[in-house]
């Protein structure tokens, strides 16, 4: 199979099996990533695969390209991701490996699959992602021989969080996991922290024939949503496909969305470390940014992208970071890592401390907002559209004027562009991942909501006066 220079993504690498992907794709990535891992001095690499029936070959394929460089492999088998992300974390037979892979398509539909890569230590994205391409392309592999073998981690992983989290009192949980690799262990984890738990669709299946495993879209929800009214479950929780994702859902069927999750584990996190910085990116409420305030942190806004905020949350040094996506990073009492399932048992350890955890839940300051909107566009469109409006930020910016977003108190141009107003915010940002604008807009009223849509809408139009604007 050729190459394809579309598999290597902002985050990761990601294709369609049979089509950009394959077992001889794979092997080359083995090469690559293994040549850099010897670039650096590191010899060993742990590797997973979440449920999806391609995962067998490509694990072939990728652990023959990195032993032919001389690393050794630490089969972890089928795993949740962030069970990859904790191999790096521990010493496994007397090797402490600093470099995973996990073979996994995530959200994707079930024809997908992909690799997310830790070396170092640090998770890699960007430029070095494309490096790994570059090199594949130049065929500049290391030689060696290395050495294959298995390791069940599971066991060691769910020690560590049953040694850490503690409820107060026993939860009856629903566990919903579209049939995603977080099936075959979440049952396990939770009841081993003293849940009730009932399973839906946790038996891992890689055709998914329930729903999609993306707690992201409602649509997802609405089985786990429906099992909490007809049962005396009190809360529930569902897994993206690889478990490093989490959605949350109340008794009466509200959605609790990761921002929000964010305001109860920072306020948690900063009665351990008064004043630490909290980061969270470009996609939340502002609510968010005002509790933390509240809870005697720092906020900090920072760019979305699972691999961007985890490089924030080492630079910094904060104890937490979030993503609306659902991707959330505990350094407090934890490695720094997005993790599902942990999250999970941290939100039940604050929970079971709660007299009514469904009142708590509901009572997170929320607003009106639009769910996110996305612009399609040809490719590469979304980051011409964008520096043209920040370029024009920028001259307003020089010129003391703000001609663009009239009525707007600030704008944040870290990753595309935010806008701040009295009354709510608005969102455009290009995606790195798909050709599109995504946006999001969150307001005190939906007057404002429309106010603040139509200002964006006019300054779309201005730079291209045929976008399809999704509103």
């Amino acid at each position: 199979m050729e190459l394809s220079a579309s598999i290597f993504k902002a985050y990761d690498i990601r294709g369609v099996i049979d089509k950009t992907l394959d077992p001889s794709i794979a092997k080359l990535i083995g090469q690559s990533f293994g040549s850099a891992m010897r670039e650096i001095g590191e010899t060993v690499c742990v590797v997973g695969r979440d449920g999806r029936l391609s995962g067998p070959t490509l694990m072939a394929g990728l652990t023959e390209g990195l032993l032919s460089v001389g690393v050794d492999v630490i089969d972890l088998g089928v795993v949740a991701t962030p069970m990859v992300y904790f191999g790096t974390n521990i010493k496994i037979n007397g090797h402490q490996a600093k470099s995973g892979i996990m073979i996994t398509g995530s959200h994707n539909p079930p024809d997908y699959n992909g690799f997310k890569m830790v070396l170092g230590s640090s998770a890699i994205y960007g430029e070095q992602i494309q490096a790994l391409r570059e090199r594949i392309i130049a065929k500049q592999f290391a030689t060696g021989s290395g050495k294959r073998s298995e390791y069940d981690i599971f066991p060691e992983y769910l020690a560590r969080i049953v040694g850490d989290v503690k409820l107060q009192r026993k939860i009856k949980i629903a566990v919903d996991c579209g049939n995603g690799v977080g099936g075959a262990f979440a049952g396990k984890l939770f009841r081993a922290l003293g849940c009730e738990v009932e399973e839906l669709f946790c038996e891992v299946d890689g055709t998914f024939p329930n729903h999609h495993p993306d707690p992201a879209h409602l649509e997802n929800l609405q089985d786990l949503i429906k099992n909490l009214k007809n049962t005396d479950n009190e809360i529930g929780l569902a897994f993206d496909g690889d478990a490093d994702r989490l959605g949350v859902v109340t008794k009466s069927g509200e959605v609790i969305f990761p921002d929000r999750q964010m305001m109860l584990f920072a306020k948690d996190v900063l009665g351990r470390n008064p004043g630490a910085q909290i980061i969270y990116d470009v996609k939340c409420t502002r609510n968010l940014a005002t509790y933390i305030k509240q809870a005697g942190g720092e906020p900090l806004m920072w760019k979305t992208g699972h691999s961007l905020v985890k490089a924030k949350l080492k630079e910094t040094g904060a104890p937490l970071a979030g993503e609306m996506s659902g991707h959330i990073f505990f350094k407090d009492r934890w490695y720094g890592f997005d993790d599902g399932l942990y999250t999970g048992a941290r939100l039940l350890e604050i929970l079971s401390g709660e007299k009514d955890l469904n009142a708590t839940l509901e009572g997170l300051p929320n607003a009106i907002c639009t769910p996110e909107l996305q612009m399609p566009c040809a490719e590469g469109e979304p980051f011409v559209l964008l520096d043209k409006i920040k370029e024009k930020v920028a001259e307003g910016k020089s010129l003391g004027t703000n001609t663009l977003f009239p009525s707007s108190e600030s704008i944040n141009t870290i990753d595309g562009v935010r806008v701040e107003y009295a009354d709510g915010f608005g969102l455009a940002r290009p995606s790195n991942t798909t050709p599109i604008v995504v946006m999001r807009f969150e307001a005190d009223s939906q007057t404002a909501i429309e106010r603040i849509q139509a200002e964006f809408k006019q300054v779309f139009l201005g730079i291209k006066s045929d976008v399809k604007m999704p509103f």
